[in-house]
């Protein structure tokens, strides 16, 4: 298994904190290297556990970050030391990190509206961010021309850092399918953070999150769309304690 990872339900993730993943992200960059930036939130890591396709591409990442307190919490049961990586903070903190080095930043997803407004909300935020692309692909399935046009956009923009809110899983099989083609270093999938960062969705507040309760709030704020996807993690609690216990075990990451 990779350096500084775990295995959970089968996933390898690593067991790492937002200035860690900082850390790897500029030698990356530095370097010219990297690869894909997973978030593992608990219904991701379900998703995963459920589908073999996907779980492979969880593997293969460079990283695979624990965006949940769940994750947090199942990877410090197992004795390891972890902070939440999550979304709209690494995104933030990726911002700020990267500016005396002259980081290039490509946003791809959301609606035009809310890419707009992202992109004014972090040029604000960080005067001299360098934001070279901000694309909204119509949802669904790209045409083959009109990904070929996306991806040259992309590579034409000499991005470092491109940040994908996609949805999951949607963005995770996209990245994986795609990166071979991509010049960035680092393809980052960070789901909903355009959403939050651009104030067209509400952001749970620091208490709520901390406490492990952002799933609730969200919940709260979009039941028909989530209520499928939290319905699942009374499961993930009864496998991560499964695990823990020594009651069941998973396939050990390749």
């Amino acid at each position: 298994m990779k350096a500084n990872k775990l295995n959970l339900l089968g996933i390898s993730v690593n067991a790492i904190d937002l200035p860690a993943t900082l850390e790897r992200m500029a030698a990356g960059i530095a370097a010219g290297l990297g690869g894909l930036v997973l978030l593992a939130p608990a219904h991701n890591l379900m998703a995963a556990w459920r589908e073999p396709a996907l779980r492979a591409i969880f593997n293969a990442a460079a990283l695979v970050v624990p965006d949940g307190m769940g994750t947090v919490w199942f990877l410090r049961g197992l004795g390891a030391y972890a902070g939440r990586v999550y979304g709209p903070d690494l995104l933030r903190a990726a911002c700020q990190h990267g500016l005396d080095a002259g980081w290039r930043h490509a946003l791809l997803g959301g609606s035009p509206q809310v890419s707009q407004a992202l992109v004014a909300r972090l040029q604000a935020d960080y005067p001299g961010l360098q934001i070279v692309a901000a694309l909204s692909p119509p949802f669904g399935e790209l045409a083959p021309g009109a990904e070929e046009q996306l991806l040259a956009q992309l590579n034409a923009s000499q991005a470092d850092i491109v940040w994908v809110a996609l949805g999951s899983p949607r963005q995770e099989r996209w990245m994986a399918a795609v990166q071979p083609r991509l010049q960035a270093s680092w393809l980052v999938g960070v789901g909903a953070a355009f959403d939050f960062l651009s104030g067209a969705k509400p952001q749970a507040p620091i208490w709520v999150q901390r406490a492990g309760l952002e799933w609730l709030f969200r919940l709260l704020s979009e039941p028909r769309r989530l209520w499928r996807r939290y319905a699942e993690y009374p499961l993930f609690v009864c496998l991560a304690l499964g695990q823990k216990l020594g009651l069941l075990r998973f396939e050990e990451p390749a």
